[in-house]
């Protein structure tokens, strides 16, 4: 039993040493590419603009998201906003409201309700997009607080033809809120900071985020529009758009703050449809993208980013094996399984604490401040492998068509989340995990091996964290008081 063990702990090592060595590739592409002077660019006309606002239940965010938004630094008569507003609670009259009060300051600005939902928020989409007027549409959701000055910072993109979508940076409101918050925002850092950076540069496939960024009309339709097939319609539109020969870019320049979850529940839940929507979208276009004509290196990192959460997989393996091979190894593991761990489990972490400092520098985060949020990140990452790892297989070989389930928003500072969010039974596993984990830590401590104990302590400590987090989130809340 023991050699079945280690033998699936070596080849989850390795996996994530693949992995680890892409993230490499990326690292020296964006030291190499980051200072690359971005196109001036001259506006001869603006476009007109239409912004939608997709809408379900967001009675905490709708308010500030329509005022934000209509608050937009662009010429009036060029400018409209769609509230997609599919609201089955008091949300609506939240929207009804503000959106009077907007069009009497003479905003372009309408209540959108459709009959039913279908197609979710793909849906919602598709029918606002058929009914904009404006040639460029900028999409922004319910937890986005769009800047003054968005649309004259990235409508100048659109002057070269072949653009047909930009895509801007999250930033957070609430980074500090807990530990939780810090580490989503590590992650989000290093995602939009070097890896849109290097697709963008290197001409590979990066994806509109759903969020925060804007299209080209003609270039959506050019896709095929928007589709409910999958629960990432925003990855599956960006990867048909791009095989059509539309060119995206990443405008770094220009963030848009926006508020993380901050309890693990909403966390997860986000997370889990991100994973298993990625992987429904690799199902339906990987081997369309392989079967291309695009060079060989864009296929390659474009098939490693549609499959990027199998990596959870992997992850969730060595989560599963680590405490079983740690302590057997040390009473009597061989030298070359001690050398061979060391540098396989190098290759899968210090690419991803590396690609985690060289963000955090970047957005201009102090020393300290960098170096005490990675092992919350990384550990994190680990925590996350159970959730993710099981919405990978739902996506392997699950049906098909689900339901888009929201994740749920905060709103201004001090109000209380209206409903209670339910605890999924995948806690116990969690905590079981965890407490396995630290379990060997302490065993293998106290017979004086604490050298090799950092990765169980790491993925201990973050299991039972997310778990404890999962739990707190679950007990009863007060309601909103009315206002």
């Amino acid at each position: 039993m023991t050699d079945v063990v280690l033998a699936l702990h070596i080849f989850a090592c390795s996996a994530l040493a693949l992995y680890g060595v892409h993230r490499v590739w990326m690292l020296i592409t964006y030291f190499r590419v980051r200072k690359q002077p971005a196109p001036r660019v001259e506006v001869a006309r603006w476009p007109k603009v239409t912004v939608q606002l997709p809408l379900y239940n967001e009675r905490a965010v709708a308010e500030r998201l329509i005022r934000a938004t209509c608050g937009l630094d662009y010429p009036r008569e060029l400018l409209t906003v769609q509230v997609l507003d599919d609201s089955t609670d008091e949300t609506a009259q939240v929207v009804a409201a503000e959106v009077a009060r907007q069009q009497a300051k003479g905003v372009q600005v309408e209540h959108v309700r459709r009959a039913g939902r279908a197609g979710f928020k793909a849906g919602a989409l598709a029918y606002g997009t058929a009914r904009a007027a404006g040639e460029l549409i900028a999409i922004f959701d319910a937890d986005f607080v769009p800047p003054r000055g968005f649309l004259r910072d990235v409508v100048p993109a659109f002057s070269d033809p072949a653009v047909g979508m930009v895509q801007t940076r999250w930033d957070h409101l609430n980074r500090g809120d807990n530990w939780l918050t810090e580490a989503q925002a590590v992650f989000l850092d290093a995602h939009f900071t070097i890896d849109h950076c290097v697709r963008d540069r290197t001409h590979r496939f990066f994806n509109f985020n759903g969020t925060a960024g804007v299209w080209r009309k003609s270039a959506i339709a050019r896709g095929g529009g928007w589709d409910a097939a999958t629960l990432t319609e925003d990855l599956d539109l960006s990867i048909r758009a791009q095989l059509a020969g539309v060119r995206f870019r990443y405008l770094d320049e220009v963030a848009v703050p926006a508020e993380l979850p901050d309890d693990a529940t909403a966390f997860k839940g986000q997370q889990h449809r991100w994973a298993k929507g990625s992987i429904q979208t690799a199902r339906r276009l990987l081997p369309t993208l392989l079967r291309s004509d695009l060079p060989w290196t864009t296929k390659l990192d474009g098939a490693l980013k549609l499959t990027q959460n199998c990596a959870f997989l992997f992850l969730a393996l060595v989560v599963f094996t680590m405490p079983v091979v740690s302590l057997e190894r040390s009473l009597s593991a061989p030298l070359w399984l001690w050398v061979f761990d060391l540098v396989v489990l190098a290759l899968a972490t210090l690419p991803v604490a590396v690609h985690f400092f060289v963000a955090g520098r970047s957005r201009q985060r102090s020393l300290a401040q960098v170096l005490l949020s990675l092992p919350l990140a990384l550990g994190l990452g680990a925590a996350l492998s159970i959730n993710n790892s099981w919405a990978v297989l739902e996506g392997l070989f699950g049906p098909g068509h689900d339901e888009f389930v929201r994740t749920p928003k905060r709103g201004e500072k001090g109000t209380r989340r209206r409903y209670r969010t339910p605890i999924h039974p995948a806690v116990l596993l969690e905590l079981g995990l965890g407490a396995w984990h630290l379990f060997a830590a302490v065993t293998l401590t106290a017979s004086g091996a604490a050298w090799c104990t950092p990765f169980l302590w790491t993925f201990g400590l973050s299991l039972v964290g997310l778990a404890a987090q999962s739990v707190w989130a679950g007990r009863p809340v007060l309601v909103a008081p009315a206002r």
